[in-house]
């Protein structure tokens, strides 16, 4: 089974990688770039059958830092 984890920082959290890439944008003359997040995907491939509940662990164990991110699960197909 093939999973997507989408990790992106809460809303408020400081996102200095994001801010870089905004300015980076502007300085090649992409000035409409209002704002700028960066976030993470990780692409599982995991036995079929892995409970929802193991991929949550998986998550919140080790892909997302659950105090300053959000993730979620995508089922790819």
């Amino acid at each position: 089974m093939k999973l997507r984890v989408v990790v992106t920082l809460k809303p408020g959290v400081l996102d200095p990688q994001g801010k870089a890439i905004q300015h980076a944008l502007g300085s090649l003359g992409f000035d409409g770039v209002a704002d700028v997040r960066a976030g993470k995907i990780f692409e599982l491939d995991v036995a079929d059958g892995t409970s929802d509940e193991a991929v949550r662990d998986m998550c919140e164990k080790l892909l997302a830092n659950t105090v300053i991110e959000n993730y979620r699960v995508e089922h790819a197909a």
